[in-house]
């Protein structure tokens, strides 16, 4: 099932992360329309419960948010939260195997689905209003009652789901296995990030019954979960629902989260990749970035849409449209609750060297460094940012809706409502800021840069120059 990348990534009391570099600027007039109402208790099982009234349309969003992903595994154990995103659908105590789905869809329920990434794994679906109370049942028997039903088979089935997974996401993806040594390059192991969300072959194969139960009782109980309802319901009714279904469920303390050094990059790594499955040269330089929402963050996101988003951004005008090196560039900030990543991958056109690209690209970050970049860039990227992100809260659920930036916000943050603070910070960026950024963040002797180029030899197994 397809991952969602966070609106936020930073908790500050709850799951024990550091608290914000900075606080919020006060909001500019009319900002404050931006709020979502919303009421938020907890169940004494430990439940975090998010209540959310809209009226528009006859219908609810439910979503739960457990407070787990790849960074709470260990080694030689990854890949058990992404697992746990497909074990969910097949089955608990109540309700018959693989019918999860098809009992919502029966109902006319939309926008089902589940992910998972670093910090956290969520289920959610829209349904009707009359049937609220049967998503709150279907949710509240996995939570409780999965583990009733596991067995050796369906871990066998779901493993070779997941590892199929893996091989056309990564194994079989063109550039997926060069990416996949880049990243291992930025998360060394010990740490969590090393086996990125899917996890390794190796430590899917050796999972056993007993270590996914072991896992799912320590971070599935209700104390490290947030039910999010959003939609036209009834208060007081939907209360006494979440009550029925979740408040009898057993609970322990909520675990604590990993305590990981960040990782550091002191040398301009090189890695050479022969790529075997796509045919065109692809540079990406990588450097490790602040995580989200700590200074330095929106500032990322803007530098990011300044390069590489749109015909008038600067690789996109150098690289493809004056001197038509490239047939694609990229750049983004992969926003992480721990350590985020700057990336900017460039596709060259036939016969340029990933060489000649990364010459090209220095020369762009040169620029940036020592002139920065204009209000005008700026005014422009924040304009994509405000739509990108006000336009999924048109809906109450699916990827990006209210249930979802409420489920966020109160995870990172401790505060669902926080839209408009989140957009304020991009309304602070300055050039001056851009320019120290590149400067201090995205310097030549901290990145890795990875040159994937096709192997025009005889098919062999992919081999690593650093």
């Amino acid at each position: 099932m397809p991952l969602m990348k966070a609106l936020v990534a930073t908790l500050v009391l709850a799951l024990g992360l550091p608290a914000l570099a900075q606080e919020a600027k006060p909001l500019e007039p009319g900002r404050e329309s931006l709020a979502i109402p919303y009421e938020k208790y907890k169940l004494k099982n430990g439940l975090e419960v998010i209540l959310s009234v809209d009226r528009k349309l006859p219908i609810v969003a439910v979503n739960i948010w457990y407070h787990v992903g790849a960074y709470h595994e260990t080694a030689g154990r990854t890949g058990f939260a992404h697992l746990f995103e497909h074990m969910m659908f097949q089955g608990s105590k109540n309700v018959a195997d693989d019918v999860h789905i098809s009992m919502l869809e029966q109902l006319g329920a939309t926008d089902l689905n589940g992910t998972t990434n670093f910090d956290r794994t969520n289920y959610f679906e829209t349904v009707p209003s009359n049937h609220l109370e049967t998503a709150l049942w279907l949710e509240s028997d996995r939570m409780g009652f999965l583990l009733d039903t596991l067995t050796e088979d369906k871990l066998t089935t779901q493993k070779e789901v997941v590892k199929n997974e893996r091989r056309q996401g990564t194994e079989a993806a063109p550039y997926g296995m060069a990416r996949e040594k880049l990243w291992h390059a930025l998360f060394p192991l010990p740490h969590p990030y090393h086996g990125d969300v899917i996890g390794s072959m190796e430590d899917l194969d050796a999972a056993t019954v007993d270590d996914v139960k072991n896992f799912f009782r320590k971070w599935y109980a209700p104390s490290n979960a947030t039910l999010t309802i959003v939609g036209d319901f009834d208060v007081a009714k939907t209360k006494a629902l979440v009550e029925k279904y979740f408040g009898t469920l057993p609970s322990g303390a909520k675990p604590e989260r990993p305590q990981v050094a960040p990782a550091k990059l002191t040398r301009e790594t090189v890695i050479r990749h022969d790529e075997k499955i796509a045919t065109l040269p692809m540079l990406t330089l990588a450097w490790h970035s602040p995580e989200y929402l700590t200074e330095g963050d929106a500032t990322a996101d803007m530098l990011a849409t300044v390069l590489a988003t749109g015909k008038a951004s600067r690789l996109y005008r150098r690289l493809v449209l004056e001197k038509q090196i490239a047939q694609s560039v990229d750049a983004s900030e992969q926003s992480i609750g721990s350590q985020s990543v700057f990336t900017i991958e460039v596709v060259a056109r036939p016969g340029v060297s990933t060489d000649t690209l990364k010459k090209e690209v220095d020369a762009v970050l040169d620029e940036v460094r020592k002139n920065g970049v204009t209000v005008e860039e700026l005014n422009r990227a924040r304009t994509r940012y405000d739509t990108r992100m006000l336009s999924g809260l048109e809906s109450v659920g699916g990827f990006g809706g209210k249930a979802d930036a409420l489920q966020n916000y109160n995870h990172f943050v401790g505060e669902p409502s926080y839209l408009a603070q989140d957009l304020a910070r991009y309304q602070t960026v300055t050039p001056d800021a851009v320019k120290r950024y590149v400067n201090e963040q995205l310097r030549p002797d901290a990145r890795i840069v990875l040159h994937a180029v096709p192997d025009q030899q005889a098919p062999t197994a992919p081999k690593e120059n650093k």
